[in-house]
Order: C-alpha cells, then structure tokens, then sequence
C-alpha cells in the first residue's frame, strides 16, 4: 500500500498546506495517479471565506483529481468539534468499516494516497479510537506537522510518544511558519536539534509561512525545498 498520513500536534498547524504542497509537488514530477483523502472534517476549515465547503472543495478546485468531494471526504460534520462529538450533534455515527472501503478502494485506483487527518495524533474519531489507533489499523505512515510557535517542543513530544506507543511508523517531523517568521523563531521555539534530540525522529524541513497557500507553482516549490523523497517513499 503507497499512502501517506499528514497528521499534526493540534488543529490549525497546517496540515493542509503540507498535504497541498506534496500533492502540487505530485503531480508535477510524477506521472502516476495520485488521491487525496480526508476521512472526516468537521466544520470548513482554515479557508471558510474562500472555500465555504472545506478542504474537500480546495482540493477540488486546486488539483486534477478525477476524484468527487465525498471521494475526498467521505464524512463531513457542520460543527467545529471532536469527530464522535460533531457527530452525535447530528444524530449521526462514525462508521470505521466504511472509511477503511473508501481509503481501500483508492489505494487500489491510485499510484499514492495522501491522507490529511484532524488535530493532534490524540484526536479522536470514535469515543475508543484515536488517529493514531487508525493510522496503525490502517498500517500507515505518518509525517507529523508542528507549528513554529510557543509550545511546539512539548507538544512534539507528547505527540512522538503516542506514535510510539501506537506503534505506528512515524517518518519524522515537518516544521511549518503559520504566520511570518524570523530566521532565529524556529530556533527559540522549535530547535531542530532539540526537537531531534528528544523525538529520535529526523526533522525533514520547515514550510515558510505562505500568503497564498493556493499558489500550485509556489506550493511546489516549497515542497522541493523538504526531503522529499523520504516523505514520498
């Protein structure tokens, strides 16, 4: 199975931007068939005035997908909250057996499936299961996003710990500027070699903060500048 997990320490650290700059990077250098899916989303996301309908539309609308919004999003909840709690709001409930047929069904169309998932590895999808329980059911990888902001470190840790205890297999750490960064920010809240140091894990690169976080050719560009063949492979 070729799939990725973009996970992250908490909401709003930018997941979406590094799944839509390993997706931009995707297509222009590979020739194989590519999918994005986001197995649950709960309210519109971080571009609510733009793309009203979440990430399932910014997907849509950024990326030739061949793929229909509930391909990308099989469950979306209206409410801003924990999975199994947005979902009890609507008198609904989280069928794990029906995520897991969506996400087979494309790892058998697609060449790559990139998977975004919500919050931090600890968030929950079920009231008895977590993102990491599902990255480990599902037997994927993770690449952790961490935000360059106050509290990074210890989140990082606690984050890299569940993976461990998870047991899922955690390929290392991104770093992203959600919002305009000086070059010593990162060192005073987000040491590479201090975050390597207490993780075990490598950090495979830092995302500049992004104005327009929908520039494909800009997206691209910032992919190339992580290790991107040990993100990819």
């Amino acid at each position: 199975m070729d799939a990725l997990l973009i996970a992250g320490t908490d909401s709003g650290v930018g997941k979406t931007v590094l799944t839509s700059a390993l997706a931009a990077y995707w297509q222009r250098y590979h020739p194989s068939r590519l999918a994005l899916f986001k197995p649950v989303q709960c309210g519109s996301g971080y571009a609510q005035d733009q793309y009203p309908d979440g990430d399932r539309q910014l997907y849509s609308q950024l990326f030739n997908l061949d793929q229909t919004p509930d391909d990308i999003n099989p469950l979306h909840f209206a409410a801003s909250l924990a999975p199994p709690i947005a979902a009890e709001r609507e008198g609904r409930r989280i069928e794990l057996e029906y995520l897991w047929r969506a996400f087979e069904q494309l790892t058998q169309q697609r060449s790559f499936v990139l998977v975004e998932g919500w919050g931090g590895l600890g968030s929950p999808i079920t009231a008895e299961t977590t993102l990491a329980d599902l990255a480990w059911d599902w037997r994927i990888p993770v690449v952790l996003v961490v935000p360059v902001l106050p509290g990074a470190i210890p989140q990082t840790v606690a984050n890299v710990a569940l993976a461990r205890h998870a047991r899922i297999h955690l390929k290392g750490i991104v770093l992203n500027c959600v919002q305009p960064c000086h070059a010593n920010d990162r060192d005073d809240w987000a040491a590479v070699e201090l975050l390597q140091a207490l993780t075990n894990k490598p950090v495979l690169g830092c995302l500049p903060y992004l104005a327009d976080p929908t520039d494909v050719n800009k997206l691209v560009q910032i992919a190339s500048n992580l290790e991107i063949e040990r993100i990819l492979s």
